[in-house]
């Protein structure tokens, strides 16, 4: 108790703190705001926009530690959209510098950002690229460059695709833990990592197609990009181009030359006839966004809701999708007269089934006021994801989306060896009924208890078909064969039926507007940003626990959190197997 009070006062003078530094920032940033405005983006500008931090679907709170080190708060990929729509009808802009330095982002992310500069240049505006070093995604974006330069001492990344998951099984049988599983779908694999030592002949079998296919889409794009064919790609991602001498990326056509920084600026200031000794008008995404005109940003009569679903699903919390703050924020829409038609923007891989049919019910009584609602899909819309999708009238999704993982699992882990065998402890149990210490940690379940579990994975199984059935027009039994659990990319959803047209987010809102007969509209972005006190002090205290373990188990804290993650489920998921594709 005494350590937990001790917490709370840590935790409320460490708020204290920051909210004193926001202050000084927030009045800082009105000051340098104001300066910007009163600048005004000059004619013949150039838009930078430097791929150097994550990338995050829209601004989310920072981790204590980043503040701390002041790290480079992330990117949005809403923003940066926003950015380059503005810059393409923008006079004052010429081109954009596309600077190479090590972002990190989905593949969804990254095409969709790759889609809106290749769109750019139908104003007849350029894009230069120039990174020291490019990783495979920021190369997939900048191969859509009019001009892209190489240092001379750099690289190129372009090795094909990949994804690696941990199986734990051999630490848990080493400290005497048994992971009970109970599940629907052949193709489910979250699970596998506990009890298995390796990936099951399925799961290698769905990965091993959604790589080739998400490969297909981005060594097809960069091919395309730089007049290659994919074979020649494929060629050369399996000869390790990566460590080939610079001057081989040029002779390959991966590059249009070596250049170093001072001789990147020479260019562009050839390429807006700037004077050689004079400055260039190089004006930063963030800061352009100040002066520009953001379409669709005016108040207008016609309003279209984007609600952004990003992160695990779970009942409760203060990050991620919960069903405890999305539910009444939803139902407000449906309230709101304003509101007629929404856009569901999904960047998830499921959590709590029974928070999905939370929020599935709540996006139903949206839809029975009378409005539309449509679902555009980000990097993965899957499991819980694919759940509080299938219901909208229309989904949109990247060709590089994962998806579906239509099915549901439940794990309770029996810790019986490792506190009798090898921590001496012993737990005396009486109960009143049959199942009065179901579930618990200390021994395994009985025969009743198993068939008990599984059959509510059967029936959340059985509900969560029927609502994708139902969602998709299509009978259960084809849900079910498509369903099993199995990942799919957003090319292969849409030939299946789990999705309608693959675009971006912009694609489905216009596709909205054009649906609701709405020639001029303006796009309201929800939740709101509300700084709600307590809200702020969960989520320090959250993110000074992570930094402190952060700091304290180094390369062993994603194992650390992988296995906390679970410990703290909801008892039935519908979640898909985290990974990491790169």
């Amino acid at each position: 108790m005494l350590g937990a009070i001790a917490g709370f006062w840590i935790s409320l003078m460490l708020l204290f703190l920051v909210m004193v530094m926001a202050i000084a920032g927030s009045v800082a940033s009105m000051v340098l705001n104001s300066s910007e405005q009163d600048m005004k983006v000059e004619k013949g500008s150039i838009l930078r926009i430097s791929l150097d931090t994550q990338i995050e679907e829209r601004h989310s709170p920072r981790d204590i530690q980043a503040f701390i080190n002041e790290e480079p708060e992330p990117q949005t990929l809403e923003n940066l959209i926003y950015a380059i729509k503005a810059a393409k009808e923008d006079d004052r802009i010429v081109g954009i510098f596309l600077n190479c330095n090590g972002a990190s982002a989905g593949l969804a992310t990254r095409q969709t950002l790759a889609n809106a500069l290749t769109d750019f240049k139908t104003s007849k505006k350029w894009i230069l690229a120039y990174g020291d070093n490019y990783n495979q995604g920021d190369y997939y974006v900048a191969s859509c460059a009019d001009h892209l330069y190489l240092n001379p001492s750099g690289s190129i990344d372009l090795r094909g695709l990949a994804t690696s998951i941990p199986f734990f099984k051999g630490l848990l049988d080493k400290v005497g833990v048994t992971m009970q599983v109970y599940k629907v779908g052949t193709y489910k694999s979250a699970v596998e990592p506990f009890i298995l030592d390796n990936m099951s002949d399925a799961n290698r079998e769905m990965s091993q197609y959604f790589l080739n296919s998400l490969w297909k889409e981005m060594g097809g794009t960069i091919a395309k990009n730089r007049k290659l064919t994919l074979d020649k790609v494929n060629m050369l991602a399996d000869s390790l181009v990566p460590f080939d001498a610079p001057e081989q990326f040029v002779k390959l056509k991966l590059a249009d030359g070596l250049k170093y920084v001072d001789q990147v600026e020479e260019e562009l200031k050839k390429l807006t006839n700037t004077k050689k000794d004079d400055d260039l008008k190089i004006i930063d995404y963030d800061s352009y966004l100040v002066d520009a005109t953001i379409p669709h940003s005016q108040s207008n009569d016609n309003k279209i809701a984007v609600f952004y679903a990003v992160g695990d699903i779970t009942d409760a919390g203060v990050t991620g999708i919960t069903a405890e703050k999305m539910v009444p924020e939803i139902l407000d829409l449906a309230e709101d007269d304003d509101i007629k038609a929404m856009v569901l923007r999904v960047n998830s891989g499921g959590g709590s089934a029974f928070a999905s049919e939370q929020i599935w019910h709540a996006l139903e009584v949206f839809k029975s006021k009378g409005k539309t609602l449509y679902v555009s899909m980000g990097d993965y819309a899957a499991s819980g994801g694919y759940y509080i999708s299938c219901g909208a009238e229309r989904i949109f999704a990247e060709p590089t989306t994962l998806t579906g993982s239509i099915g549901i699992f439940g794990m309770i882990p029996c810790a019986k060896e490792l506190f009798n065998d090898k921590l001496g402890v012993n737990f005396g149990v009486v109960t009143t009924n049959a199942g009065g210490a179901f579930p618990n940690i200390i021994q395994p379940a009985t025969p009743a208890e198993s068939r008990a579990m599984q059959g509510a994975i059967n029936r959340g199984y059985e509900l969560f078909t029927s609502r994708c059935a139902t969602g998709r027009n299509m009978p259960q039994d084809s849900i079910k064969a498509i369903g099993e659990g199995r990942v799919w990319d957003g090319v292969t959803a849409k030939r299946i039926g789990l999705v309608d047209q693959l675009g971006s987010l912009d694609d489905a809102v216009a596709s909205l507007a054009k649906k609701m007969g709405y020639k001029d509209y303006q796009v309201i972005t929800y939740p709101e940003h509300k700084a709600n006190f307590w809200d702020m002090l969960a989520t320090l205290s959250v993110q000074a626990k992570a930094s402190a373990l952060k700091e304290e188990l180094g390369a062993y804290y994603p194992i650390y959190m992988e296995l906390k993650r679970f410990e703290n489920l909801e008892p039935i998921q519908a979640r898909m197997l985290p990974m990491t594709v790169h």
